[in-house]
């Protein structure tokens, strides 16, 4: 009996256990519910805290507007985010401070490598500080990238759960709203709620507009298009299927490609970028090595010759690192750039300038201007012409005026060298060391003197100035005629040295050839990106067949909506197409043929064959209709291409890459190593042997 109760007692205390249980978990369930999380989060922001990441990014952030360097960056980074997050200004300014924050601190930190490193070389060291400014460019852009793409992946989640709130609602807004509330990831949901309001305000046409304008990535803007088209038209059956859900797989799928392509092109370029920046600070140490080493190799790295190197080593480097950029840069934010009023038009507003721009600017209605403007437009560049002319005159004059002072440092260094460098017959492996290296340091300090007395532009000394000069120098008075003829012999090889470092005529002509390669960089670069469209070409216009894809079978699609769709996300054919629909009421026929005879790209032109086909009375989807049966191929296809751009890219950012670390290697050690060994062996055995 006893037992019995003792059972019945455990069987309601686990009844009791299991319905608490239960009860728990749908009590957590419900508390997930984004409303109550929501509710939760502002509960929480209204407790006071000690200390709040959030408060103090914003105090950085006012902080950061006061400073002069670091504004300019803030209100480039600010002008990006704030596409991503509209109207939240609170979270613009906290992400804006924190990408800042970051970037100073590893700037500080690498500024203080470099000056530990370089702090013996002044020349270097600020060449590798102004190299700074462009890796606080991509450490930035790289930030916001990411930002970027998380609300990329945030979009693929979000599409998920909107089919499964269509099927219950079957209604466009309504699906939109629910999604978008329920949904923890607010970057995607503060872009679904402006969605919804565009749908269901008075004129949905024109806020779509807008909105196209500042949409963070094409696949937002082709969503807001198809669901304003399905919500004004009405969705459709396509063998069983709901049109607006499929079109909704498109886009889902063509995202998922991006992801991919991006992720594939960090991957590659990760490595290349340190890699093309990491020679510029290993001079310094490869330096000190050879030299602590190799006492013959002190002339060439101490002297102007090394110095040289070392600029081509900097410049290639600087070279690299734009073109690996342009390579890596996949277009995933916008770049946001002041196309209003930048520096360059800030100059040309001044009539002098104004002035001397024009007179090299080619002249209106030309066909040189026709050419150079249509190459700004294939590049995508913003650029206006004389915007570009304006560059091409302000990198002039920095490359000359650099070409100069590089000169008149190098002559410097190379007389400085002859004036300080312990002087000794010579030293093969090693460096002189205590006795021998006092002896050497007052062997220079007293052929100094000599040096100053006969040093000028261009003169001939002969060993009887010398040492009549010698005589009258209190240091020579014990030194033997056998001493005193060895270092006549010094001195005349300093002199000849001295004395032919001076400003000819030749390197002002130097100067003037590296003007004229800082006139022409900007427009090299304009025709790189020209060569990197090209390589991009077969993806556009794969992207075109998928929007063409997604219009042909909904109701009320013409030709000129779809020249509209794809003028909206055209980059490489964006002006031909442009001109297309300007001229389309005077005759769509024409204004397609006119745009085929300006395409090369033998897709594009079986697109436009199908438009005009389409024109001619054909239905579109009878016109597209290879697009549909052959989608798998499409895609497959799609895929390849971009395996192919980026193992091309990647095959390019190697090449480039590793080049200055090439030739560091060999123009900056080997090569000096070698050259200069074997000849100061042999001057060696020459002097053995007299």
């Amino acid at each position: 009996m006893e037992s019995n109760i003792l059972y019945i007692i455990m069987g309601i205390t686990l009844g009791l256990l299991a319905i608490i249980v239960v009860a728990y978990l749908m009590l957590r369930k419900k508390m997930q519910n984004s409303d109550v999380k929501r509710i939760n989060s502002l509960i929480n922001d209204t407790k006071e805290k000690r200390y709040s990441l959030d408060v103090f990014y914003q105090k950085l952030y006012i902080k950061f507007q006061k400073a002069p360097f670091i504004k300019r960056y803030l209100y480039k980074i600010r002008r990006r985010l704030e596409i991503n997050n509209l109207d939240d200004e609170y979270l613009t300014r906290m992400q804006t401070a924190k990408i800042i924050f970051r970037a100073v601190i590893l700037v500080t930190l690498l500024t203080i490598g470099v000056v530990v490193v370089t702090h013996n070389n002044l020349l270097l060291m600020g060449i590798i500080l102004i190299f700074e400014l462009f890796i606080i460019d991509t450490l930035t852009d790289s930030m916001v990238d990411k930002i970027d793409n998380n609300l990329l992946l945030q979009q693929i989640d979000f599409f998920a759960a909107l089919r499964h709130s269509y099927h219950e609602t079957n209604m466009v807004g309504e699906a939109i709203y629910v999604t978008a509330q329920d949904t923890d990831a607010v970057e995607v949901s503060r872009q679904a709620e402006k969605i919804f309001e565009i749908l269901n305000s008075s004129d949905p046409e024109t806020e779509l507009e807008k909105y196209y304008d500042v949409a963070p990535n094409n696949y937002l803007k082709e969503f807001a298009g198809i669901s304003f088209l399905t919500q004004e038209f009405g969705d459709r059956k396509v063998n069983g299927e709901s049109l607006y859900l499929k079109n909704l797989e498109n886009i889902t799928q063509e995202m998922q490609l991006e992801i991919l392509k991006r992720d594939k092109l960090d991957y590659t370029f990760k490595s290349i970028s340190v890699i093309s920046i990491v020679p510029v600070l290993f001079l310094e140490p490869l330096k000190n090595w050879a030299t602590n080493n190799f006492g013959f190799t002190v002339a060439f790295y101490e002297g102007k010759s090394g110095m040289l190197v070392q600029l081509g080593v900097i410049l290639l480097t600087i070279i690299s690192y734009i073109m690996i950029r342009k390579l890596k840069d996949n277009g995933s934010v916008k770049r946001v750039e002041d196309t209003q009023n930048p520096w360059q038009e800030k100059l040309y507003k001044n009539k002098l300038i104004k002035k001397v721009v024009d007179m090299f600017m080619p002249k209106q209605h030309t066909a040189q201007e026709r050419k150079e403007k249509r190459l700004l437009q294939d590049a995508a560049s913003k650029q206006k012409l004389h915007w570009l002319y304006v560059s091409r005159l302000a990198m002039t004059i920095l490359a000359f005026i650099g070409a100069i002072i590089t000169i008149i440092a190098l002559h410097a260094i190379q007389v400085n060298f002859q004036y300080t460098n312990p002087t000794s017959d010579y030293d093969l492996i090693g460096t002189a060391e205590g006795g021998e290296l006092k002896k050497a340091k007052a062997t220079t300090e007293r052929q100094n003197k000599v040096l100053d007395k006969l040093r000028g532009p261009g003169k001939t000394v002969n060993d009887k100035e010398i040492k009549k000069v010698m005589s009258k120098i209190k240091d020579y008075d014990d030194k033997s005629d056998t001493d005193i003829k060895k270092e006549i012999k010094q001195i005349k090889k300093k002199l000849n040295i001295i004395n032919k470092e001076y400003i000819s005529w030749v390197e002002i002509l130097i100067a003037f050839v590296v003007g004229y390669l800082g006139y022409m960089a900007p427009y090299l670069i304009i025709k790189f990106q020209v060569k990197l469209r090209i390589m991009e070409m077969e993806d556009e216009v794969m992207q075109y067949q998928v929007i063409i894809l997604m219009l042909m079978r909904l109701e009320r699609v013409d030709v000129e909506m779809i020249l509209e769709w794809l003028d909206r996300y055209a980059d490489i054919f964006k002006e031909q197409i442009s001109k297309c629909l300007n001229n389309y009421e005077s005759g769509a026929y024409e204004a397609l043929e006119e745009m085929k005879e300006e395409v090369t790209y033998q897709e594009f032109i079986r697109i436009i064959e199908s438009l005009q086909s389409a024109v001619e009375k054909v239905p579109i989807k009878e016109a597209f209709e290879e697009l549909e049966s052959d989608r798998d191929y499409y895609r497959d296809k799609r895929k390849e291409t971009n395996a192919r751009l980026i193992d091309k890219k990647g095959r390019i950012g190697k090449a480039v890459g590793f080049a200055p670390m090439v030739v560091m290697f060999v123009g900056y050690l080997i090569f000096p190593l070698m050259y200069i060994g074997m000849t100061s062996m042999s001057s060696v055995f020459t002097s053995l042997q007299e």
